[in-house]
């Protein structure tokens, strides 16, 4: 039951981690809380199921298509919509709500409200410690894990990553030391969807029109627990609410319907003690 309890809860952090260290990003660069963020998980999967299914393209091929697709189309929604209102938090969570929900119809009447046939990433089954795992829950782990590790190099190791995270600390400041502002947002606007996209497209058991937002509300539980903006967080954030969900699912299955309570409920209680997260900044009110 431990090792069962272990992969299951490394394997929904990984996901969760992923969701969430995109929505972090584009806050941190761009100051935006992307209430879409989810939504594009969503397309992704989608996206895969069209290619491979409907268009019978090899899967590899079909989950890369989908992850430029998406990435591509959350530019797109980028510069047209969230970027002109920038700066105006109330109408950019309007915006970005409005958003979801559009992508959510466009699927529904496209798709139909039933779930689309699951994509069967890999087949087969390995035992770790005796116990059954699948091949592609094997993969999806490995392939967030590579992600996570791929986005901290970048963000610390190259110049890119220096903008971002420039921008990130003080927008005026790198404006003044000749970074693009505005190209910044918009490059960790791709970042961030993609890793949503990656998310969404490693999910193998179908999709719905309303699959966003469930782990719309755990993310936002993460990056609040974390800390809103920090990356660091995110991560921590996302395997601590990764691991309390399959404790409470995996030891107490009739009240696995709570989860997403319990995640809420863990939050709360961090944000009394420590109400800028785990690994947020507390900044003073400017008088």
């Amino acid at each position: 039951m431990a090792t069962l309890i272990i992969i299951t809860g490394l394997i929904t952090s990984g996901k969760y981690a992923l969701l969430a260290v995109g929505f972090s990003l584009i806050f941190g660069a761009a100051r935006i809380i992307n209430l879409a963020h989810t939504a594009f998980y969503m397309l992704a999967a989608y996206m895969v199921y069209t290619f491979a299914i409907s268009l019978g393209l090899p899967l590899p091929l079909s989950i890369i298509l989908s992850i430029v697709s998406v990435a591509i189309i959350g530019v797109i929604s980028y510069k047209l919509v969230i970027d002109r209102v920038r700066g105006r938090e109330t109408t950019i969570l309007i915006v970005t709500i409005a958003l979801a929900i559009i992508i959510q119809e466009v699927m529904e009447i496209n798709f139909s409200t039933a779930p689309t046939e699951a994509v069967r990433v890999l087949s087969g089954f390995t035992k770790i410690l005796e116990t059954r795992v699948l091949w592609r829950d094997v993969l999806a782990f490995g392939v967030a894990l590579l992600m996570l590790l791929g986005t901290w190099a970048l963000l610390m190791k190259t110049r890119l990553g220096t903008a971002i995270r420039s921008t990130a600390q003080d927008r005026e400041v790198a404006n003044l030391m000749g970074i693009n502002v505005a190209r910044t947002g918009m490059i960790a606007m791709a970042i961030a969807v993609a890793l949503a996209a990656i998310a969404g497209a490693l999910v193998t058991t179908g999709a719905t029109p309303g699959m966003w937002m469930p782990p719309l509300v755990t993310v936002l539980a993460i990056v609040v627990l974390g800390g809103l903006g920090s990356i660091k967080g995110s991560f921590v954030g996302a395997f601590v609410l990764g691991f309390a969900e399959t404790l409470l699912v995996s030891l107490a299955p009739e009240h696995a319907f709570l989860e997403r309570a319990v995640a809420l409920a863990i939050m709360v209680v961090v944000i009394l003690i420590r109400p800028e997260g785990l690994f947020g900044v507390a900044f003073e009110e400017e008088r």
